[in-house]
């Protein structure tokens, strides 16, 4: 019998113990994958609405946290405190162009849906938008949709949608863009001021800059001409990911020692084995075969706990991940995801680190056990009854 065989059949010996210890280790690795998966695929998204803002620069009131920051990507409701004053001051400057946001919160048959209030034809040339069904027109009676509100609320040109009170006529359904403005009502800017009560201010502006290089500049000169701050699109990320970083690691950690549990598990199965078999080990031992042979016996049969329970845990943590990627995308913190399909992502990385970390700590969780039994001696094993 081959080396393989015997490790596969001493595994399987006693089945019902065999399962449990594989489905021990596979619940941690399933949590650990489900991790890794959405918070991969989160970071891509965060980049990807990063890029789809279109902006160097973000001009935001003083005194916002980083959290309101954050919120100029995730598209939550965000506080207007900067007037119409110090947006033209900034849209004077040379080099840039400057596209002013109000974004608010409404609701659709109970459904909560960003507003934004937009000045429609620098908006339109700055995100190069098209029109898929209708016409791109914003006035004081009038709406243009992104094509996922469009499609979830099965909305089309001509229907009526009320605002505070308000009905808009839908004049216009853009074409899908992938991103956040798939997901947003647009409304005219005064209008938006208006029926929010929010007097001439907006949230924030988005500044693109002619020459990236001047970037130091453009900032320190929007600062000096308005009373507000000015954020690089860059610090916006790493705002983002330092904060989804934090929670990431918390929850892989709790979800290493649910692993590092299992590995206790393989412990105590391996030196329950080693009980069972001394007679085993001791005939092996009067045929030949050294202690190295021993060690490397039950090394291996550890090392296959793993590999197997990694590769289980795998499925089922993508699997975990498919049905939780449209629960992660109903939370304020990542609404802006345009659907579960971009938190659920399948990386060849994740695959190896997984695996990788399931087989190490199986291997480590049986040295004891394959000590013990290679250094029975062979009187003791084949005496044992």
């Amino acid at each position: 019998m081959t080396r393989g065989k015997l490790v596969f059949k001493n595994l399987t010996r006693k089945k019902s113990r065999f399962l449990f210890t594989i489905m021990g280790i596979s619940v941690g690795i399933a949590s650990l994958v489900t991790l890794l998966s959405l918070g991969t695929g989160l970071e891509a998204e965060v980049k990807k609405q990063s890029q789809a803002l279109g902006a160097e620069l973000v001009v935001t009131p003083k005194g916002w946290c980083a959290y309101e920051q954050i919120s100029v990507l995730t598209g939550e409701t965000l506080p207007e405190a900067i007037p119409n004053a110090d947006v033209e001051k900034v849209a004077a400057i040379k080099g840039i162009t400057a596209i002013p946001y109000l974004v608010q919160r409404t609701a659709i048959k109970n459904q909560p849906v960003t507003v934004v209030g937009i000045l429609p034809k620098p908006m339109k040339q700055f995100k190069n938008w098209e029109i898929d069904r209708g016409d791109y027109r914003l006035d004081q009676e009038s709406a243009v949709v992104g094509s996922s509100i469009a499609q979830q609320f099965e909305l089309k040109t001509g229907d009526k949608v009320t605002i505070r009170g308000t009905e808009f006529k839908i004049q216009g359904i853009l074409k899908e863009m992938g991103n956040r403005d798939d997901l947003v009502i647009y409304l005219d800017l005064a209008t938006a001021q208006k029926l929010y009560g929010v007097g001439d201010k907006v949230s924030f502006i988005a500044v693109k800059v002619d020459d990236v290089t001047q970037m130091d500049r453009y900032s320190q000169e929007i600062q000096e001409r308005a009373n507000v701050a000015v954020v690089s699109d860059k610090q916006l990320i790493r705002s983002v990911l330092a904060i989804m970083g934090t929670v990431r690691n918390t929850l892989q950690m709790i979800a290493a020692v649910a692993v590092l549990a299992a590995a206790f598990g393989i412990i105590n199965t391996m030196l329950t084995a080693i009980h069972e078999r001394k007679r085993e080990i001791g005939i092996l031992q009067a045929l030949g075969a050294k202690r190295r042979t021993i060690f490397s016996l039950f090394l291996y049969e550890s090392a296959l706990y793993g590999l197997l329970g990694g590769v289980l845990g795998l499925a089922a943590g993508f699997a975990l991940s498919f049905f939780a990627a449209p629960y992660i995308e109903q939370s304020e913190f990542t609404a802006f995801l345009g659907s579960a399909q971009s938190v659920k992502m399948f990386s060849p990385a994740v695959v190896g680190q997984t695996m990788l970390f399931a087989v190490v700590v199986a291997c480590l969780a049986g040295i004891y056990p394959a000590l013990k039994a290679s250094r029975l001696s062979p009187v003791e094993a084949i005496s044992y009854e």
